[in-house]
């Protein structure tokens, strides 16, 4: 009993370790003769070999199954959701306050449209096409280069009072302030069932009351040859139409509540659970 409690000294310990790996009297390596390390490795390797390909045989019997052009599982979105440049967030939504007289409170403002629409210049839309056709521009081929299907252009002069290239400063230092409405996309989507879905802003809970406003493109319309979306593989140059809308009678000092909505067959904006589904809404102050 005293021999089983007795305690052993560093040394043996460091000598038992050491012929537990190499003993030379039975010539095991930690515990195992060299045929036994033989067998054991071969049948690891053979395990994880056949583990390793049937990994790769299931990842390529998906991707064969998978479309590269559009996911198989999408958003159930009834409709697109809506976005509005400039965009600024507030405590509660989107807020834009800014004083008429102070070009600090707005400058910022304007450098965020100029920002965007540097996406829609005629040099960047170069691989885009010219359409005029108001119907859907549906492709059934490849006909665009590199096997993708064709973009129809949208340039910012088409938002003309609102593109900024006659007034830089969009309307915000004699208060009547620019904004661009934006679609979000989504893959084979046709909005308005053969009728372009248009903008329409009014104050909110009180649409009654008259908003003067000018939108561009005329009519505040998304032309239908934008229409269908491919996704972006098979469009890589596809570019979203805007709507500009020019807010012309904003009454000064007081905080206004404003709600721009897409009205046309197929876009619902009235759904509690996404505000930011088929409308935008958002707060907006001009101070003199």
């Amino acid at each position: 009993m005293a021999t089983l409690n007795e305690k052993k000294t560093c040394s043996e310990r460091m000598e038992n370790f050491r012929r537990f790996v190499w003993n030379p009297e039975t010539k095991l390596f930690m515990g195992r003769s060299l045929i036994n390390w033989v067998w054991i490795s071969l049948y690891y390797l053979a395990f994880y070999v056949v583990m390793s390909g049937l990994f790769a045989l299931s990842i390529y019997s998906l991707m064969r199954t998978v479309n590269p052009y559009e996911p198989d599982y999408q958003d159930q979105l009834k409709s697109p959701g809506v976005t509005l440049r400039p965009d600024v967030y507030g405590d509660r939504g989107l807020q834009i306050y800014y004083n008429m007289s102070d070009n600090k409170t707005w400058e910022g403002l304007v450098t965020t449209l100029r920002t965007f629409l540097t996406a829609y210049t005629p040099a960047a839309q170069r691989l885009n096409i010219n359409c005029t056709s108001d119907t859907y521009f549906i492709q059934d081929t490849f006909d665009g280069p590199n096997k993708t299907k064709l973009s129809c252009k949208f340039t910012s002069d088409m938002l003309q009072n609102c593109s900024g290239i006659t007034d830089p400063t969009f309307g915000f230092p004699e208060g009547k302030p620019c904004f661009i409405i934006k679609m979000n996309r989504i893959i084979k989507f046709f909005p308005g069932n053969g009728t372009a879905p248009r903008v329409n802003c009014t104050y909110v809970g009180d649409e009654s009351r008259p908003l003067e406003v000018d939108y561009y493109p005329v009519n505040g319309t998304f032309n239908l040859h934008y229409f269908p979306y491919y996704g972006k593989k098979a469009q890589p140059s596809y570019s979203n139409p805007l709507v500009a809308v020019k807010f012309l009678n904003i009454t000064r000092n007081v905080e206004l509540k404003i709600v721009c909505k897409i009205i046309g067959a197929g876009i619902t904006f009235d759904n509690v659970h996404d505000p930011y589904e088929g409308k935008v809404e958002f707060k907006l102050k001009i101070e003199d």
